[in-house]
């Protein structure tokens, strides 16, 4: 039992598990507005960039709340159309960060690139958030799995929320 527990405490105060204190200033975290349809990346206490991101054709589409990355892949396979990645016909682009959204494992929801860049900044996706290539590939290249990612849909800007969810000093 004295096991167990030290484990459920070792794990919990980690800061890459989901149940943990999470994010925390100078950690990655990633933020996306489907008011605006951008998604901010945080770093270091900071705002470092803003890109504009496509997302659910609908509002229900795309699920708001605090979720945390759990599956990174370079060139993903698109199930649905049993297309390789890497092949110029996979809407998925060059790159997947999958997160846990609505009780899923982050193969479901997930930011991705595309090969339609007119796209990305609309309102256009079945649930994803687009963004593109070049963008995401610099994305995944920064957000180590464990990173939380906040969707939401608000006229508040970025600096507001990071500060919120305690990624920003206040």
């Amino acid at each position: 039992m004295r096991i167990l527990l030290t484990i459920f405490i070792l794990l919990s105060i980690n800061p890459v598990w989901p149940i943990g204190r999470n994010p925390v200033i100078g950690d990655p975290f990633i933020i996306v507005n489907k008011a605006k349809n951008e998604l901010a990346f945080i770093k270091g206490g900071k705002v470092q960039e803003v890109m504009k991101a496509g997302t659910g054709k609908s509002n229900d589409l795309t699920p708001e709340g605090l979720f945390t990355v759990t599956v990174k892949a370079k060139n993903p396979y698109y199930r649905k159309k049993n297309i390789p990645g890497g092949d110029p016909r996979n809407p998925l682009g060059t790159r997947w960060i999958g997160f846990d959204a609505r009780g899923t494992n982050g193969r479901i929801y997930g930011v991705h690139g595309t090969n339609q860049p007119w796209t990305v900044g609309k309102y256009i996706s079945q649930g994803c958030i687009r963004l593109l290539n070049p963008k995401v590939e610099k994305l995944y290249d920064q957000v180590p799995i464990g990173t939380k990612i906040l969707v939401v849909n608000t006229k508040k800007d970025f600096v507001t929320l990071g500060k919120e969810y305690g990624a920003i000093k206040r």
